[in-house]
C-alpha cells in the first residue's frame, strides 16, 4: 500500500497508444536523489519516469500512468520497440556504477513492493513483464544492476525467479559456434531479448547474456553461458509461459 506519495509533476510525457502491460525498473545513476529528480523534471533533458523512489522510501509521482513517460529510450522486448508506449517506468535512487553503486535499502524495496501492488491492481501486468532497463536495452544500460534484489521482489509477488540445478554441457562464450549457440540465442529471443539466432556467439550475444545474468543469476555476471545460466533460461521460459 502506498503512503503519502509526493507530487513532483514532470512535463516530459506524451500520449500512450494503449494500456501499459509492462514495468521497467531503473536506477537513477546520479550522485543524489535531488539531482535525479531535477533532471526527470527538466524539459530540456527530455527524460522522465512515472515514479521515483528515494533510498529512504519516499515515493515521488512524476507522470500519470495513463501517459507515456520517456524512460526506456531505444529498447526492445518481445518484438516491441517502443517500450515507453507499453510500460510504466520506476526510477530507484541509487548512484549506479559510475558514482558508487550500492545495495538498495530494504525500506526502498518495501516502497517498491507497495507501489507494484497498487499498479498491478489497476493494470494487467504479468510477472514475466517486470523487467530492468538492462533487459530492454542491454547494449546501452546496466541498471538496476546485479545488486538489485530480484529474488526478494519475486518472493513478494512481483516478477519471475527460478533456481534449478545446472544443466550439463560445456560453457558457451565468445567464439563458439553451432547448434548449442543457436538454441541459446533462440531461448533468449523467446524470453524477450533482441538476440536473433545465427549460431555464432559474438559480442552482441555476450552483452545479452550479461543482461540476463544481472537479472536472473547476479552472483556471477560474466557473459558466459554456463550450465547454471542455461538451466535458468530454460526454467524461466517455462515459468513465463505459465505466468
Amino acid at each position: 500500500m502506498i503512503t503519502d506519495p509526493i507530487a513532483a509533476p514532470s512535463p516530459n510525457f506524451d500520449v500512450r497508444k494503449g494500456p501499459p502491460d509492462m514495468v521497467v525498473l531503473h536506477y537513477t545513476g546520479m550522485q543524489t536523489g535531488a539531482e535525479a529528480l531535477a533532471r526527470l523534471r527538466d524539459p530540456a533533458a527530455k527524460v522522465s519516469a512515472h515514479y521515483m523512489i528515494e533510498e529512504d522510501g519516499r515515493l515521488f509521482t512524476l507522470v500519470a500512468e495513463e501517459r507515456r513517460a520517456w524512460h526506456a529510450g531505444l529498447s526492445f522486448w518481445k518484438g516491441e520497440r517502443d517500450i515507453n508506449a507499453v510500460s510504466i517506468g520506476i526510477e530507484l535512487v541509487n548512484p549506479g556504477h559510475d558514482y558508487g553503486y550500492r545495495a538498495f535499502p530494504d525500506v526502498q524495496i518495501a516502497a517498491l513492493v507497495g507501489l507494484l501492488d497498487d499498479i498491478r491492481g489497476r493494470w494487467d501486468i504479468p510477472d514475466s513483464r517486470i523487467l530492468g532497463h538492462s533487459d530492454v536495452a542491454p547494449d546501452r544500460k546496466q541498471d538496476p544492476g546485479e545488486l538489485f534484489p530480484w529474488q526478494a521482489l519475486a518472493a513478494a509477488g512481483h516478477g519471475l525467479w527460478v533456481e534449478p540445478e545446472p544443466a550439463p554441457g560445456a560453457p558457451l562464450s565468445i567464439g563458439d559456434e553451432g547448434a548449442g549457440v543457436f538454441a541459446l540465442q533462440a531461448g533468449l529471443t523467446r524470453l524477450g531479448y533482441d538476440c536473433p539466432p545465427d549460431g555464432r556467439f559474438e559480442l552482441d550475444t555476450a552483452i545479452t547474456m550479461t543482461a540476463f545474468q544481472a537479472h536472473w543469476r547476479p552472483e556471477l555476471v560474466d557473459g558466459i553461458a554456463d550450465g547454471d545460466t542455461r538451466a535458468r533460461l530454460v526454467h524461466l521460459l517455462r515459468a513465463a509461459s505459465e505466468a
